[in-house]
């Protein structure tokens, strides 16, 4: 039994210490995965939050059959569709949000940039491209479990991630951000 079933199902016996060590274990990710598709700080704060209680009033509904942070995943994705839903606002990314602590100033200042770059060609994608390039690129997710989280077959993931990573290189090719 891995750590997060143990904690689940502590949890489900009533132990509510144990969720809040799931939030401790998972709550950058999520926040980054809304951060990432609302753009807004404060916004992904409270989709986080919001997707961690949903978690908690139906974490009854939880299929062992996958991982919990795919589960988890999924509600804080479709949190953040949601809230975008209701909003249908996109602001500029903060670039200044983006730092690297290992790196020497000029290679923070290359990073920063390409980073920013990036970025902003992320948030000329169409959402569907957008989430897959996400969930691959920056939470590491399998194909399976970016298929899992979006609901749409491993092939669509796939599929998705070829276009999106072939649109990105456009937008940063016509931006002269790459050559």
């Amino acid at each position: 039994m891995d750590d997060d079933a143990i904690l689940i199902k502590g949890c489900l016996d009533g132990n509510n210490e144990e969720f809040e060590a799931l939030v401790e274990k998972y709550q950058k990710t999520v926040f980054n995965v809304a951060f990432r598709i609302v753009n807004d700080y404060n916004d992904a704060e409270d989709i986080t939050q919001c997707a961690f209680i949903k978690a908690f009033e139906n974490l009854q509904t939880y299929d062992k059959r996958h991982k919990f942070f795919s589960w988890l995943y999924r509600i804080a994705v479709n949190e953040s569709l949601n809230f975008l839903n209701q909003r249908k606002h996109h602001d500029e990314l903060n670039a200044d949000l983006v730092s690297s602590s290992e790196k020497n100033p000029e290679e923070k200042y290359y990073h920063n940039e390409i980073s920013k770059n990036i970025e902003i060609a992320l948030m000329d994608l169409n959402l569907d491209y957008r989430l897959v390039v996400i969930l691959k690129h920056f939470q590491g997710l399998s194909y399976d479990e970016i298929g899992y989280v979006l609901s749409i077959p491993e092939k669509t993931v796939k599929s998705r991630l070829f276009t999106a990573r072939s649109l990105l290189k456009d937008i940063l090719s016509q931006k002269g951000m790459i050559e």
